[in-house]
């Protein structure tokens, strides 16, 4: 783990292991991280930012919602209390709702703000899947959302003001996701834990536990950033899986033998069996694989390490792959060589090139990989997949 990735993780899980992260990411533990330096996260995000973004055209329904736990029923507030007919920001009346106690959520927030970009990208290179950050500003003594859970994992990051939570531990519902959402009726399993969320604090809640959260009393309000793992689950990848074979399989595209169920429950098990076996090779798992790769890398806004006007290295020129791009390097068994997947065009590597691909990984000038290597790299900038390197 190195560049970005290392800065992304540092920032947002401190001095814990990457190993001892995933062992985390697969319990359903949650966990304080309590601030090292309370300005730890003022480079991601202000109000003044927010302020900015609100006198943009950008600021509009479905990115911008607002809450208010003190609402009668659910504590969204009506769209038309806050955005006009087509969705735009209503500041008036924003501000009027916010100086009454609603929270003003920004969804998504990384797409617009690059600081966030970077740091949701960092994250994205060390769990494979799409991170996202949504900003919450609470007014003084105000609460957004009522007790709840979330369908994914986030990592709320506390940037400005203080905010106690109470936490419930354990999964009264099971691993929810996007389409098994709240069921309503759900009651925690164990007693609350409640912690005050700092300035420079991170917070890490596994999907499915029990939360909320209240900004302090005073005169400052809270913000802090919801980030998102948007990992997939196991069902939606056997969809895809599936999908996949399809393409290739016929007996997957044969009719399904409906009036076989006349003959009870037990004529399911030889049906789906071939099913199964074919999800266990190693081709369709490794096809399942490249796909979620690529949509990752497809899905996601390039970071591409040039500008309108690129600056062609010499040989001499110290380079990298370029810090934000998502990209994974598959060997092509007949050509010995590799092929180079990214949110552009596939590049099909020579041997020579899939090597130099390492290299420029870790950071190498043309002239040390030899002959022909300079063309190359003069290739992957014009294409933004290079950048030089500070180090």
């Amino acid at each position: 783990m190195a560049g970005m990735a290392e800065e992304a993780w540092a920032l947002g899980f401190g001095d814990m292991s990457v190993e001892d992260g995933f062992a985390l990411r697969e319990s359903t533990d949650w966990r304080h991280f309590p601030a090292s330096d309370p300005a730890r996260y003022a480079p991601l995000l202000s109000i003044a930012d927010l302020d900015a973004f609100l006198a943009t055209d950008a600021a509009r329904r479905p990115r911008i919602s607002m809450a208010d736990g003190n609402r009668q029923g659910g504590a969204g507030v009506p769209e038309d209390e806050y955005a006009t007919a087509d969705g735009a920001a209503d500041l008036p009346r924003l501000f009027h709702a916010f100086d009454r106690g609603a929270t003003l959520v920004i969804s998504q927030f990384h797409e617009l703000h690059p600081a966030l970009g970077r740091f949701c990208r960092g994250l994205e290179q060390v769990f494979l899947h799409a991170v996202q950050a949504n900003i919450y500003l609470t007014p003084p003594g105000a609460q957004g959302f009522r007790m709840h859970y979330d369908t994914h994992d986030v990592l709320v990051l506390q940037v400005q003001g203080e905010k106690h939570w109470r936490i419930w531990p354990g999964q009264p519902f099971p691993a929810p996701t996007r389409r098994t959402p709240w069921v309503g009726g759900v009651e925690p399993l164990a007693e609350a834990v409640e912690i005050t969320m700092r300035p420079g604090d991170a917070l890490y809640v596994p999907r499915g536990v029990l939360h909320d959260a209240a900004a302090q009393d005073g005169a400052a309000p809270s913000l802090h950033v919801t980030v998102g793992f948007m990992e997939p689950s196991f069902a939606s990848v056997l969809r895809m899986a599936v999908d996949l074979l399809e393409e290739a399989e016929p007996a997957l595209r044969a009719a399904f033998p409906t009036w076989r169920l006349a003959d009870g429950p037990g004529a399911l098990a030889p049906l789906a069996q071939p099913l199964a076996a074919m999800l266990a090779q190693p081709a369709s798992l490794e096809r399942t694989a490249l796909a979620l790769l690529d949509r990752l890398a497809m899905d996601r806004a390039p970071m591409l390490g040039r500008g309108l006007f690129p600056r062609m290295p010499g040989g001499t020129t110290r380079l990298r792959l370029a810090g934000g791009l998502l990209h994974a390097l598959i060997p092509d068994e007949e050509t010995g060589g590799a092929w180079l997947r990214w949110a552009g065009d596939p590049l099909a590597l020579t041997p020579a090139e899939a090597g130099w691909i390492g290299a420029l990984a870790e950071g190498t000038t043309p002239d040390a990989l030899g002959d022909g290597a300079l063309a190359f790299c003069h290739r992957l900038t014009r294409l933004g997949l290079l950048e030089e390197d500070g180090d």
